[in-house]
């Protein structure tokens, strides 16, 4: 954890606005459907679970005041705070709970989480239609919950604190449908306010949280579509925006000067990402392995990382970060080797890049060092005999939605995780089932891998299972990993009480931030 922290000073919180940047629009702000950092940095202010991750990662009482485990771990028992309001005004009841379990589990919302709770009993019944209600999620009263499993691969509360399963009203919900989240509910320290697309979107302060009230009054999200982040530092520098990344153009000696500009704080960190460009393998000719290995050991990634990001991140040989259980110190990643490329070609019938179509890469970002970035690439795949061209849709929404609709070759992706286990990369991102599978990759033995390592009580044999995964999907080489990125953001001077954990940017408590502009 990194904190800037500062002692409480006595100001009026109506008079507290703290404004920050979005790089894109979210898509939407309903907990169950997130699938990206832009939704769940609003979300998770508006929203709260029954447990969460502090500072620490280590999971907290949420909306449930304490919660007990079966000894086998099957049977969960969460009771909640009582007198806790939405911000319509509302109770929160266990009702709201089960409903909203429920809809993580519903096929219609292809919830990120709908994996995870899948060990709830019932929950294959309702998801095939079999079943109208799921059996395993049960209000005992109108404070407490259970929820049974058929098996436990990982404390269930662990599993509860992400944020596909904070909870919502059920009234307004089903009353609202698809509107819910674009004017969404909540419980937490911040209540939307509004959404002007591509412009802002507004929080203010919840007096009434049961936490306490927030000591900011409003929080402006303002949207800079296609992540401006030049933008962005120069509306920092004017005094604009409480915090800002650093921008996309710099030398190293603009870096050094950034971070060390004493008018300013800095903070960086590790983050459980991973960025990398993702090969649909249900497309010809990125479903041989070969053409796809080719692509991997044409790419020099330290070049593109050292001469265009200055080294900041931390390349990443495998698709686990390091800190992550089941983290492989030694992997060595995919050599850069021209020549390997091209006799993997070769073999794959394409000599010298013959009968090649182009390769088309999508990306949602479109700024300098990306462009260089891509011609650096494009380049490089040249020599090999493979001609790539790189395509830009810069509103989220759509790339997000086109992503999911599968339709092309290749693309440009972030994977921020939103919970500290190797299970939220390697099988959300490459289980054959999974929704957030974008490559369309599937093999058996990683399927079984997967599933084992969360049937696997012992935590060594479990860093096992997913540390064979990981090489199996390496050795099929659906992705080119490129790194794991760092946190790093500069704040205003008088930006207080700042917490910023492992998951990164999303996860700040902002009810914690006060101003001292004295």
């Amino acid at each position: 954890m990194l904190s800037l922290a500062g002692p409480a000073a006595a100001q009026t919180v109506d008079s507290h606005v703290y404004r920050r940047a979005l790089g894109h629009d979210p898509v939407t702000l309903d907990p169950v459907r997130i699938s990206d950092i832009y939704s769940r940095s609003v979300a998770y202010q508006v929203f709260d679970g029954l447990v969460q991750y502090d500072q620490t990662l280590t999971v907290k009482p949420g909306l449930a005041e304490f919660w007990r485990a079966s000894r086998d771990g099957l049977t969960w028992t969460f009771t909640l705070r009582k007198g806790v309001k939405f911000h319509h005004g509302r109770e929160v009841t266990a009702d709201d709970v089960v409903f909203s379990f429920t809809r993580v589990l519903d096929p219609r919302f292809r919830s990120g989480a709908a994996d995870r709770f899948a060990v709830v009993k019932g929950a294959d019944d309702y998801r095939s239609g079999r079943a109208k209600h799921v059996s395993g999620l049960v209000a005992l009263d109108r404070y407490r919950v259970e929820v049974t499993l058929t098996e436990a691969p990982a404390p269930f509360a662990a599993v509860a604190a992400v944020g596909h399963a904070n909870i919502v009203p059920r009234d307004l919900v089903e009353a609202q449908g698809d509107a819910f989240g674009q004017r969404p509910v909540g419980t937490g320290p911040f209540r939307f306010v509004s959404w002007d697309r591509g412009k802002e979107i507004v929080l203010a302060a919840n007096p009434d949280y049961y936490g306490g009230p927030p000591r900011l009054g409003r929080i402006v999200f303002r949207v800079f579509a296609g992540e401006r982040f030049d933008t962005v530092n120069e509306e920092f520098e004017r005094g604009e925006l409480e915090d800002s990344p650093l921008p996309s153009k710099m030398t190293a000696t603009d870096y050094k000067r950034l971070i060390g500009d004493p008018r300013y704080a800095y903070v960086k960190r590790s983050l459980f990402s991973l960025r990398f460009y993702g090969l649909n393998v249900r497309m010809k000719p990125l479903d041989d392995k070969r053409v796809r290995l080719a692509i991997n050991h044409a790419i020099d990634r330290g070049p593109i990382n050292d001469g265009i990001y200055l080294g900041r991140p931390l390349l990443a040989n495998g698709i686990l970060p390091p800190g992550t259980p089941g983290f492989n110190p030694r992997l060595a990643g995919y050599a850069y080797d021209p020549a390997r490329a091209r006799a993997l070609l070769a073999q794959a019938g394409y000599p010298g890049g013959q009968g090649l179509p182009p390769l088309t890469i999508w990306s949602s970002v479109k700024d300098e060092r990306i462009v260089s970035e891509h011609e650096t690439i494009r380049r490089a795949l040249e020599a090999v005999g493979i001609r790539a061209e790189f395509s830009y849709v810069t509103d989220w929404p759509v790339f997000s939605r086109q992503l999911l609709e599968a339709k092309w070759p290749a693309f440009l992706y972030a994977w921020f995780a939103d919970m500290p286990d190797p299970d939220n990369f390697l099988y959300l991102l490459f289980h054959s089932k999974s929704v957030r599978n974008f490559t369309g990759y599937a093999n058996p033995a990683v399927d079984e891998a997967l599933q084992q390592a969360r049937r696997a009580g012992d935590p060594q044999r479990r860093a096992d299972l997913y540390r064979r995964a990981e090489q199996l999907v390496l050795d099929d080489a659906p992705i080119v990993p490129i790194w794991h990125y760092p946190y790093e953001r500069r704040f205003q001077p008088y930006v207080k009480s700042i917490e910023v954990n492992g998951l990164g940017d999303p996860y700040i408590p902002f009810r914690k931030v006060w101003l001292d502009r004295r």
